[in-house]
């Protein structure tokens, strides 16, 4: 049956998960309205190449008023977060703040369907304030009355990514791999790919709705388990460096003080994130593989594929 075209309006679509949506979007003839920060940037500039995007110019966390900009919309998904703190961009101000707003904008625009990115780990009384606020954020979005659906992922791969290409393009240089602690924390990772299809088949699934959906590959792999397969995939041998938690803690704590005093931008490690390494990060496939009709992934095939082609080998 075909899927009847929609205008989606899409925050954080300059992302790495949201350039994967909107073109998924594209492919299957919808429109992406997407909020902007810098219209002129490459990224935005590529969005718009793709043919199908619309550009509002503007702040989610500035503007007075998002109503007027999603109102027309057949539905709403709310991409936006960060991974560590920097500067005025705090997990509160970015999660919780933020998603108010996008929320208030959708109800009051009289847009019924909304799509929320959220994590795997989510819940109340975790260590991390990542996961705290993700948890108020979907609080804010359950108690909306929108007719919503959540997604958490594990870790996300695909072409472009900032974890699988970092760490190949770190094993050409580096004569070993950091591991902070033992490495045992296991994660599920899904491609980018299954996410983009995922949240655009929510839109017009009615089966989706009031649904929080864990999005993960079948496969539950330690942190050195995924090392080892993405250097196995760029053709390469290193030895793991075990990093204690509590100097890792220290590093991150220096990091957070010099990178947004020095270079204007968030760490390359937190604390937030150490905390989120030493627990697991897997869920359970099935309802989102039964509901979107997924098939099997395989990790270790398909960073081969990419890895390889973007030359980080």
């Amino acid at each position: 049956m075909a899927v009847q075209r929609m205008i989606v309006f899409v925050t954080g679509a300059t992302g790495f998960v949201g350039r994967a949506i909107v073109n998924e979007m594209a492919r299957q003839g919808h429109v992406a309205r997407c909020l902007v920060r810098h219209p002129e940037a490459a990224s935005a500039q590529w969005l718009r190449s793709i043919g199908n995007a619309e550009l509002i110019k503007g702040d989610l966390l500035q503007e007075r008023d998002l109503a007027p900009s999603v109102a027309g919309c057949d539905g709403v998904i709310h991409l936006v977060g960060i991974i560590a703190e920097a500067g005025r961009n705090t997990f509160e101000r970015v999660h919780v703040e933020a998603t108010r707003r996008i929320v208030y904008a959708a109800v009051t625009a009289g847009v019924r369907r909304y799509i929320h990115m959220s994590a795997m780990g989510t819940r109340p009384n975790a260590p991390s304030a990542y996961h705290r606020t993700k948890w108020a954020a979907e609080e804010i979005v359950r108690s909306s009355g929108l007719d919503w659906t959540i997604f958490r992922p594990s870790l996300i791969h695909g072409p472009g990514d900032q974890f699988v290409n970092r760490f190949a393009q770190m094993s050409a240089w580096a004569p070993f791999m950091p591991v902070i602690g033992p490495g045992t924390y296991k994660l599920q990772p899904v491609s980018v790919q299954t996410v983009a299809h995922c949240f655009v088949a929510a839109l017009s699934n009615p089966r989706a709705i009031g649904h929080v959906y864990d999005l993960c590959g079948d496969e539950q792999l330690t942190f050195v388990q995924v090392l080892d397969a993405i250097l196995a995939a760029a053709g390469r041998r290193r030895p793991k460096l075990h990093l204690p938690v509590k100097l890792a803690m220290t590093m991150a704590s220096a990091m957070e003080f010099v990178w947004p005093r020095l270079f204007n931008r968030a760490p390359p490690l937190a604390r937030d994130q150490i905390l989120m390494l030493q627990e697991d990060n897997v869920g359970d496939p099935r309802p989102a593989r039964e509901t979107f009709g997924l098939g099997p992934e395989d990790f270790t095939t398909a960073i081969k594929k990419y890895i390889q082609r973007t030359g980080n080998t």
